[in-house]
């Protein structure tokens, strides 16, 4: 060692991924010896760019003696799979996600670094301060000092609104004042930096040639009918409160995620610059810059998913490099921005060759299923009618469903012919006939469409008339219409509605039902719904039938 040159940490990167802590680490002046993974595709991508021992192993499996002695740090990103709410409704094993915590804290009781930090979703927090309490099954790691703290990585100058939790031993404090020295990005710094013939990374600030960035390929364009479901999902969830569509180019990012699909909720789309009009989903490389790796990072994965994937579970390196100045205890004032370490960040030779993108779906399996909120008739928090389909084998049915309550409990009404007759005869004369007017257009529209062929359009596997979206339009229009006609008639909506709800569940039991408040404020809306959906129901039924007996006619001869 040089006289007079401070000796460099060494640290180690468990359940390391692609690299994110390593990169980090790298670029703050910390050594990393070694990082260890079990997918062998990440532990290629994080070798190649960070160039140090990457092993490919099970850490579940891993002797205590097989680690390196000396270290100073100590970090890495637990599997979150079993803790995140999108895991089965945040179902998921919280023992087994637990067992993966317990190895990472038993590695750091071994080891004794002077510093870790393991990082996770939010909800890990609270866990972690669930479980180190006494007889908690973490409890036997209480004297690690243990600080569980929930943190958004866009106070870091990452163009992404990504929270997650940051266990450790560090000093937050110190971490949290370099925020204040932080430049806002956003999604828009990212997609207009790398449309440019001259690629100027806009978190590192170095430069490449376009024609030298990889994994920087278009989809395809999405289709109208995947144009429809993304915004459906995202402005008119049947649950969940509304998202912009397409994202907004002029704020920070909702959380990038390791796995989506054309017509999730969870895809981000933009509005194509180089076709206005036109829509389509972020590409690999411009996900990867918005987690905070530099243009020159590679992704070695076989396919776009797989590329997807490291990406979405990574930490991002624009986040770890302050966590690390933070083990190095060094100021804000002395931290140099990521832009000073432009030089370091080299690309691999040879570099990744490009993922081809997903493409629109031909064919769907013949049980895809379909349910989408009616937008004149839904409600924030969960009460909405839906159009959706029930598939039993071969059968499928359709049918208009009513949900109301709390997540916790979820209460409904059958929507039938006795229900329409019941509060359609309790409508004033004149009343009466409007709504039988306008709800004749619905009438029509289910008489005249393909009922019998909709789940074959729907699922890509035949030829069909009528588009499940097109009967999602015309109960839209119906609901729309029919809510004017009761706005005069708030006290007698409020009435009717409440009628419904005591025969549908019983005196005792109705009284005593979630949600009867917010039915009621907006009665006249939910016995639109009412009217609408009884009567689609009844009519789609009556179709169906009819359809039945004219193909046993036909096979009889």
């Amino acid at each position: 060692m040089v006289k007079g040159k401070a000796k460099r940490l060494r640290a180690v990167d468990l359940y390391s991924g692609v690299g994110g802590w390593a990169l980090g680490l790298r670029l703050a002046g910390i050594e990393v010896i070694a990082s260890y993974e079990r997918w062998g595709l990440a532990n290629e991508t994080n070798f190649k760019n960070n160039q140090h021992q990457a092993q490919t192993v099970d850490i579940r499996r891993l002797s205590l003696t097989d680690l390196p002695p000396d270290i100073d740090i100590v970090v890495g990103s637990p599997p979150c799979t079993q803790f995140s709410f999108s895991n089965r409704g945040g179902n998921g094993d919280i023992d087994d996600g637990l067992e993966d915590i317990k190895i990472f804290l038993t590695i750091i009781d071994h080891l004794k670094p002077k510093y870790w930090a393991m990082e996770n979703v939010p909800r890990v927090a609270k866990i972690l301060e669930q479980e180190l309490r006494p007889k908690g099954r973490l409890s036997k790691f209480r004297h690690l000092n243990i600080v569980p703290k929930v943190i958004n990585m866009e106070s870091f100058g990452l163009p992404q609104r990504r929270q997650r939790c940051i266990a450790g031993n560090f000093d937050f404090d110190l971490l949290n004042s370099y925020s204040a020295r932080m430049p806002k990005r956003t999604l828009g710094d990212i997609v207009q930096a790398l449309a440019a013939d001259r690629v100027i990374d806009p978190i590192y600030g170095l430069a490449l040639n376009k024609c030298d960035l990889r994994d920087h390929v278009t989809e395809d364009a999405l289709s109208d009918e995947e144009i429809r479901i993304n915004r459906a999902s995202k402005i008119l969830h049947p649950v969940y409160n509304s998202m912009s569509f397409p994202d907004q180019l002029g704020r920070s990012v909702r959380t990038i995620t390791a796995t989506c699909t054309r017509v999730s909720r969870e895809s981000i789309v933009i509005e194509d610059q180089k076709q206005p009009g036109t829509f389509r989903r972020l590409t690999v490389r411009e996900r990867a810059c918005l987690q905070g790796f530099p243009i020159t990072f590679q992704f070695y994965g076989d396919s776009y998913a797989q590329k997807l994937r490291m990406v979405g579970n990574a930490i991002p390196p624009a986040f770890s490099y302050y966590v690390a100045q933070a083990f190095q205890e060094r100021p804000a004032k002395v931290v140099r921005p990521l832009t000073g370490h432009a030089e370091l960040l080299k690309t691999p030779i040879p570099p990744a060759l490009d993922a081809r993108p997903d493409r629109p779906g031909a064919r769907y399996p013949r049980n895809r299923t379909f349910r989408f909120a009616i937008p004149s008739l839904r409600l924030k928090s969960g009460v909405r009618f839906d159009l959706t389909n029930k598939i039993s084998g071969e059968h499928v049915t359709w049918e208009v469903a009513f949900y109301f309550g709390t997540s916790k409990s979820i209460q409904t009404l059958t929507l039938d012919d006795s229900l329409h007759s019941r509060v359609l005869s309790r409508l004033p004369g004149n009343l009466r006939s409007q709504v039988r007017a306008e709800l004749t257009h619905l009438i029509d529209f289910i008489r005249h469409a393909d009922i019998s062929n909709m789940q074959k359009v729907w699922s890509h596997n035949g030829p069909g008339l009528t588009r499940p979206f097109m009967l999602l339009d015309q109960l839209d229009e119906n609901g729309l219409r029919i809510r004017n006609l009761l706005e005069e008639y708030d006290l007698l909506a409020r009435t009717l509605v409440g009628q419904e709800i005591l025969l549908g569940h019983g005196k005792k039991k109705a009284l005593a039902l979630p949600g009867l408040k917010k039915l009621d404020r907006n009665a006249t809306q939910i016995l639109s719904g009412l009217l609408v959906g009884s009567l689609a129901n009844t009519e789609i039924s009556k179709r169906a039938r009819a359809d039945t007996n004219k193909k046993l006619k036909l096979a009889a001869g």
